[in-house]
């Protein structure tokens, strides 16, 4: 039987198991994280103190920002953590898509479906997508690069399957898809629309951008 030192036991344990420091700090950010998403959603990007979130988390305010700069990493993080979702519920509805076009309005629809139901803390994305200081690294985020793709391959499929022209000029529709796709989130979130009334605008943008490309 091979022998294995305490050493050795120690390091393989260690590379199998989290150490408790590293459960703690995932446990602290994760209470931070909870607390920030409500406050968020409560009093918006800019009524949602530091302050505030360490004491809804049951913390001080240095254990807050050992694990986060600042109130704008924190919500970054947040919307880090939703886009995620957003991405993988567009992509499941995409698949169910008869057609590019058909695709993309699915696709939309996820989306406004995903938003809808926390309108609150999409309004505080909102104000803070469009703020000089924190906005452009919110709306360049991973996620909304792989939202971009998404509609980039849904496009792309429509050429190979003959839908579409093959000098559709993917890149500029789908930079002009994904805008449009963005147009909506005022109606919805200070105008109120149904989920029905904002997969009605979508499905008629999506058709007036691609009428162009379709083959004649």
């Amino acid at each position: 039987m091979k022998h294995i030192s305490p050493i050795q036991a120690a390091g393989e344990a260690s590379v199998k198991m989290p150490t408790r420091r590293a459960l703690a700090k995932q446990q602290t950010r994760a209470k931070v994280l909870a607390a920030a998403r409500r406050l968020f959603s409560e009093h918006g990007y800019e009524g949602a103190t530091i302050r505030d979130i360490a004491a809804a988390a049951g913390m001080s305010t240095g254990a807050v920002f050992a694990n986060f700069s600042d109130k704008s990493d924190l919500f970054r993080e947040i919307m880090a953590q939703d886009m995620a979702q957003l991405a993988e519920a567009m992509r499941e509805a995409a698949a169910r898509g008869r057609g590019a076009e058909d695709a993309l309005q699915k696709m939309f629809a996820a989306g406004y479906a995903f938003y809808k139901t926390q309108l609150p803390l999409a309004r505080a994305a909102f104000s803070v997508s469009w703020s000089p200081d924190d906005g452009p690294a919110l709306r360049g985020a991973p996620k909304v690069a792989e939202i971009l793709e998404l509609i980039a391959e849904q496009l792309a499929l429509g050429i190979d399957r003959g839908e579409l022209r093959q000098e559709a000029e993917i890149k500029l529709r789908t930079q002009m898809l994904f805008d449009a796709y963005l147009s909506n989130y005022p109606q919805a979130i200070f105008e109120g629309w149904s989920l029905e009334a904002l997969q009605g605008r979508a499905r008629d943008q999506i058709r007036i951008i691609l009428a162009g490309a379709r083959r004649g």
